[in-house]
């Protein structure tokens, strides 16, 4: 008797446990995860700003590369492919790493392919480019210039274009060489890549190589912007930084993109219900920055100029005239 009682005890506690769990945790799901505190405080129906409207469901944001919607002709139906997969299918290339060796092979594939698919279609390259290494980016020149014989090459620095990437933005198609009106550009001589060992005459082999291989970059620069490999050279015995405009009067670029607005035409007029005089009506200024303007048009900030280093009026960026009494920002005072 005293071992079935004791047995009859036990079944009931390990019963009484599991409902006991079993109702705290439905408790606990139907409070969204909070305490009974917690929900007196806040309210039964406040979420945090992490969830679903459920107020279960963590909200997480997107990482890795972006992924938008492509259509492959002749199907009905979207796929979702990586940003810079959908640009090579328009054949445009952002360049934005640092060229070693890797990415120069990757460039470089791409370019072939593009090259083999359509050899007449234009290419567009975007620059926004830290630097790159002296061998792969004169294999990645290579490249380009090979491209050009068959098809049109574009270019445009985005902001930067550091070393050899300045002389790939400048290797471009010319009159499609261009750069944004704040881009920098600057060219400066390659060094060695990386720590080298051995022998004083290994150490000279090394040396006397990269000076040959910086002598064929100077020569190259030389002759796509006109100047003398002489002038060249001392330019950039130091680091030689340029403005777009500066860059399109150096010849390593053509134009600055700018942009570029649709005519103020008074197409109507409209009564203002406060004064009732009639106002004129204008179109929109639509800014298109696909369109190329001459030298003379270039404009940027109703000041003529590319932005940064610009020359356009006054030889200080802002648009100061260099009058010591008024702030060194220009401010337009109403």
């Amino acid at each position: 008797t005293t071992m079935r009682l004791s047995v009859l005890l036990s079944t009931l506690c390990v019963q009484y446990a599991a409902s006991f769990t079993h109702l705290t945790m439905m408790k606990h799901m139907a409070t969204g995860g909070r305490t009974k505190g917690q929900t007196t405080m806040w309210g039964q129906k406040r979420t945090g700003r992490n969830r679903n409207r459920d107020g279960k469901t963590l909200v997480m944001m997107p990482q890795g590369t972006p992924m938008v919607p492509w259509q492959p002709p002749g199907s009905d139906y979207a796929q979702f492919v990586d940003i810079y997969s959908r640009l090579y299918r328009e054949r445009i290339m952002l360049i934005g790493k640092f060229i070693d060796q890797q990415e120069a092979n990757q460039i470089i594939s791409i370019l072939l392919y593009l090259k083999k698919e359509d050899p007449d279609k234009k290419i567009t390259l975007y620059f926004n480019c830290p630097g790159a290494e002296l061998r792969p980016a004169l294999a990645v020149y290579d490249t380009i210039m090979q491209c050009k014989e068959t098809c049109d090459i574009s270019t445009l620095n985005l902001g930067l274009a550091t070393g050899m990437a300045s002389l790939l933005c400048g290797c471009g198609t010319k009159g499609m060489r261009a750069a944004m009106p704040n881009s920098r550009f600057l060219l400066q001589r390659v060094g060695l890549e990386r720590p080298f060992q051995g022998q004083a005459s290994d150490i000279g082999l090394e040396v006397s190589n990269m000076k040959k291989s910086n002598d064929n970059m100077e020569r190259e620069l030389a002759k796509m912007t006109g100047r003398s490999v002489t002038e060249v050279r001392n330019d950039m015995k130091r680091d030689f930084y340029l403005s777009s405009d500066e860059a399109v009067t150096y010849g390593l670029i053509d134009h600055v993109l700018v942009p570029k607005t649709k005519g103020t035409e008074i197409v109507e007029y409209k009564r203002d219900p406060w004064t009732g005089r009639a106002i004129p009506v204008t179109d929109d200024r639509d800014v298109d920055l696909g369109n190329f303007e001459g030298t003379e048009e270039q404009r940027y900030q109703d000041q003529k100029g590319g932005g940064f280093g610009g020359k356009g009026g006054s030889t200080l960026p802002n648009g100061d005239d260099g009058n010591d009494d008024d702030d060194d920002y220009w401010e337009k005072r109403i």
